[in-house]
């Protein structure tokens, strides 16, 4: 039977494990394969909820986002489809039924702030440890990165994770990385 990857990315309003979450991007793919990643979720989270609960930003993580352009700073911003946290997490770990690895561009960031804010609200997180890969070693890894070439969308958490599952395979075929884990 064959494997299932996904890949997450997150967007915050700080660099803590205590971080603001501003949005979740992820998506599911083959790395051993070049097919188009699928069955794409995209969460903006309500930001009132995640402050009562103690959830941080920084000035300068707000300073950076000023510094975007305007159409990411709408996206981040925006008050529109925010979801509430506990449909978010009921709909994440759903997701994540069946997924035998999870990647992200750092796992000390994303899944660090992710599992603190499942822990904070007291929700149980659907994935362990040994789960988390990280993409970022294996693009370090490639003689450029590969996301240069291709990536749009910038610090827009849904484009981000369909870049990096793609950028996961070109690094996999580039190696010659067959196979199931």
């Amino acid at each position: 039977m064959a494997k299932i990857a996904a890949m997450i990315d997150i967007e915050t309003l700080d660099t803590k494990a205590s971080s603001v979450v501003l949005s979740v991007g992820a998506c599911k793919f083959d790395p051993y394969s070049l097919e188009e990643p699928y069955d794409k979720k995209y969460y903006r989270l309500d930001i009132d909820s995640q402050l009562a609960l103690g959830r941080t930003t920084s000035d300068s993580t707000i300073e950076w986002w000023g510094k975007q352009p305007p159409e990411i700073q709408a996206e981040a911003f925006g008050e529109e489809n925010r979801v509430q946290l506990a449909d978010f997490f009921a709909d994440l770990n759903k997701w994540l039924v069946g997924v035998d690895k999870i990647w992200c561009q750092g796992p000390q960031f994303d899944m660090v702030i992710l599992e603190h804010l499942y822990e904070l609200a007291g929700h149980h997180r659907n994935w362990a440890y040994w789960q988390i890969c990280d993409c970022r070693t294996v693009f370090n890894m490639m003689p450029s990165d590969p996301r240069k070439s291709i990536q749009q969308n910038l610090h827009n958490a849904q484009w981000d994770a369909y870049y990096q599952a793609i950028c996961v395979q070109k690094s996999f075929k580039h190696f010659n990385v067959g196979g199931e884990w």
